[in-house]
Parts: C-alpha cells; structure tokens; sequence
C-alpha cells in the first residue's frame, strides 16, 4: 500500500512538472488583432492610457532624469525609459530603435510613453 502511494505521489509530480515545461507559462509574442496606434501622430490625435504601443524611431535628445524626445517622422513625444533598458552600446539620434511600451495620459498633461522594452533595430 505504502508503494502505491509512493507511486502515485511520483506520477502525479511528474505529471505537473510536464504541463508546466510544456508552455503552459508561455507568453504569444507575435502580431495582434487589435489595431492600436501605429505612430507618434496617431498617439498625441487621441491618447488612451495604459495604451500599448509599439514604435519605431529616433532618441532624438534627453530632456530629464530618465526623459526623452523620441520621433518616427509624423511628430515627435516625450518618453521615459529606465536607464536600466539602455544595451551596452550607445545610441544617439542617428540609431534606430524600438519602443514597446504603454501611452500615460495624466488629467491636464502632454501624453508620454512608459517604455518598457527598446531595441535596438539595424
């Protein structure tokens, strides 16, 4: 009986250990279905907070402790990026980036983008 038990405890151990391997943490990375803003003029026309938002671009100088002006050619927003999401290699206003982040939209205030991944596009 004891065995059983013991068997049973190992099966059922092992059966957990495979639906979490199998992807069940897995996140889609791929495009979506939800047509959300697709540039820095489209963002400023009508912003939406919490928004996501994914841009391709230009840092084009800083203006404050972890602020931005980021452009894609239609206008140009204020961003905020941790230093911690800069890579190793620098980047000025002439290096391509990515941005994947979200629009912040504060009562009374110019919208900006909490960036919360940059790229850094070749």
């Amino acid at each position: 009986m004891k065995n059983k038990i013991i068997q049973m405890s190992i099966a059922l151990a092992a059966t957990s250990l495979l639906a979490f391997a199998s992807g069940a943490g897995a996140q889609y990375a791929g495009p979506s279905s939800q047509a959300g803003p697709r540039s820095v003029a489209e963002i400023l026309k009508n912003p939406v907070a919490d928004q996501p938002v994914v841009l391709s671009g230009y840092i084009l100088r800083q203006v404050g402790n972890e602020k931005y002006i980021f452009s894609d050619g239609t206008a140009e927003i204020r961003v905020d990026i941790d230093a911690k999401l800069f890579p190793i290699q620098k980047i000025d206003d002439k290096v391509k980036v990515e941005l994947r982040g979200e629009v912040e939209k504060d009562f009374m205030e110019t919208p900006e983008i909490d960036v919360e991944v940059l790229t850094v596009l070749r």
